[in-house]
């Protein structure tokens, strides 16, 4: 048989374990060796859910359906949304399935949201804010929050018309928020004191804000959190943007960390590989299965970690803001493309030491790991969904890959004792790859039939709700000792339920 019609039934079947395509190579792993190297938060993958989602507003514009039209999108970017619906059956048990996890409302417009702590919300904000957080609202974050095992992590508006007449920042609003959330029987599990400062000229400080008002500012922040919240972890200092060979624009994180002192509980910082057509920037798709697209993660940690070495040494570092686009994503990112930047993301980082990634969004733009419109599952969902059932918190050493084009990674499968589960990406756009494996595994491969599609495939079957709106079952396929084979542009998970690695008992 040739060699084209043998990889053509491979892929159609997904079975066999010894099912080779011409120019396939083998890498042997011995997962029972495999040591431990670290740990993630029990609520590592986790998600965004913007503020300005929650109140409504001008957010991201979609992208026209006619792709010519695209170039719109430059001269407005922008287009009212309602609020989204917390209260949505579908929407709770989709992120229920994602639990437990943090729950991220923050985000640019957050830094000028103006909590109204009353029953009846004003209809507009009061000068120097944009936009009004009733409690109703609020409560719905709450209510969600409860309902679906998240932890609620927020920022605080720092624009005008949250400060004193000396121009510093008053914790009035905070305390607030604190407040109204404890009245409900919840709490705010983190904060940052604002979304990133690094971009204070855009994100709505005061004119001419710098690295010194910040610093003034926060020592107020880290004063009021520790005598009214102490139990709230302390994160920053949420930049982005930051460079080996910084540029004149924006402020330093160094600056920052300098003028602001040490003391945060945890490290935070934004991760985009990019900029999405909205924002002027239009990437060749080709791109996004590259290994300079994909370390992009490790190097923008490598820039923060050295960071948080010199000035917050040994704070765990989350990433509380990523996707692969920013200004709301590019088209492409709803669709099983991304869903090989958004593992290797995870697997990079989770085998580098970060605790906690936050994805945005949860349910808005094209990033959103749902569609905004119906809450249906987009790619990375799924994917989603099978790390958190099959990737637990002990991290083990996968060593490197020798193979070009194969990434893989491994953790501790989160319930059974002694069971090791391998993610293994293989982001040849022709070529096979292969694992050998000791002992007999579960296989759990993703697939699409086209990368820039909106389906994904498991083990050849369409991922999608049952028709009462349920979630299907993640079936495995049982496969033997021995080869292992890996399609070109295919993500597979592989769960050795006999590894009896010692590290995961």
């Amino acid at each position: 048989m040739r060699p084209r019609a043998t990889r053509a039934i491979c892929v159609a079947l997904f079975v066999a374990t010894t099912c080779h395509a011409l120019g396939a190579s083998e890498s042997l792993l011995e997962p029972a060796q495999m040591k431990a190297i670290g740990t993630i938060d029990a609520r590592f993958q986790s998600y965004n859910v913007e503020m300005v989602e929650v109140t409504g507003g001008r957010f991201w514009k979609p992208y026209p359906r006619r792709p010519h039209a695209n170039a719109q999108i430059a001269q407005d970017r922008y287009s009212y949304r309602p609020p989204i619906d917390l209260a949505n059956t579908r929407l709770r048990m989709l992120a229920a399935a994602l639990g437990p996890a943090y729950m991220r409302v923050s985000g640019t417009w957050a830094n000028a949201t103006f909590f109204a702590d009353t029953d009846n919300a004003p209809a507009a904000p009061p000068p120097g804010f944009d936009s009004v957080l009733s409690r109703a609202q609020w409560r719905g974050v709450v209510d969600f929050a409860r309902a679906v095992n998240a932890e609620i992590m927020t920022s605080f508006a720092v624009s005008a018309g949250s400060r004193n007449a000396d121009g510093r920042w008053a914790p009035d609003q905070a305390q607030q928020l604190l407040s109204f959330t404890q009245s409900l029987g919840s709490r705010i599990a983190a904060a940052e004191f604002m979304n990133e400062p690094t971009l204070a000229a855009m994100n709505r400080a005061p004119p001419g804000y710098d690295a010194k008002a910040y610093g003034r500012d926060f020592a107020i922040f880290r004063a009021w959190m520790r005598q009214h919240a102490p139990d709230m972890l302390m994160v920053g200092p949420s930049s982005v943007g930051d460079s080996p060979s910084p540029s004149a624009g924006g402020i330093r994180t160094r600056d920052l960390l300098a003028a602001s002192g040490a003391g945060l509980d945890r490290f935070s910082y934004h991760h985009y590989n990019t900029l999405s057509p909205r924002c002027g920037v239009r990437d060749d798709p080709a791109q996004a299965l590259s290994e300079d697209w994909l370390a992009r993660t490790g190097r923008a940690l490598s820039i923060y970690r050295s960071l948080r070495d010199e000035f917050e040494p040994g704070t765990p570092i989350w990433l509380t803001e990523t996707a692969d686009a920013a200004c709301g994503g590019k088209a492409s990112d709803a669709t099983f493309l991304d869903t090989f930047r958004y593992l290797d993301q995870l697997g990079r980082l989770a085998k580098a030491g970060v605790r906690v990634v936050m994805h945005n969004t949860l349910a808005a733009s094209d990033y959103g790991l749902l569609d905004e419109t119906t809450f249906l599952p987009r790619p990375n969902y799924w994917a989603a969904l099978l790390w958190h059932r099959l990737m637990g918190t002990i991290v083990l050493d996968a060593g490197a890959s020798s193979t070009p084009d194969l990434y893989l990674y491994a953790h501790c499968h989160p319930e059974m004792p002694g069971a090791v589960s391998i993610l293994a990406i293989n982001t040849s756009r022709s070529k096979s790859r292969s694992l050998n494996l000791p002992s007999a595994s579960e296989r759990y491969t993703l697939h699409a039939t086209r990368l820039q599609r909106a389906t994904v495939r498991l083990n050849g079957k369409a991922l999608e709700l049952d028709a009462n709106d349920r979630l299907p079952a993640l079936n495995a396929r049982t496969t033997s000792a021995g080869t292992v084979g890996l399609e070109p542009k295919t993500i597979t998970f592989l769960v050795m339920p006999d590894a009896a690695n010692p590290a995961c008992r």
